[in-house]
């Protein structure tokens, strides 16, 4: 579960007044897209200590 704070946080980010579903579907992606590289890089760091 995330916290409030974080999830306000994370919803003023992506918030759109021009966008039709009220976010930025582009900043969005993007940062879905960083945060799984970032989780990838992790796991490969975890892997290669096995």
């Amino acid at each position: 579960m995330i916290e409030k704070e974080q999830y306000e946080a994370i919803a003023e980010e992506i918030h759109s007044d021009t966008s039709p579903v009220g976010i930025d579907a582009k900043k969005t992606h993007i940062l879905i897209l960083q945060k799984l590289i970032q989780i990838e890089k992790r796991l490969e760091r975890l892997e290669n200590k096995l």
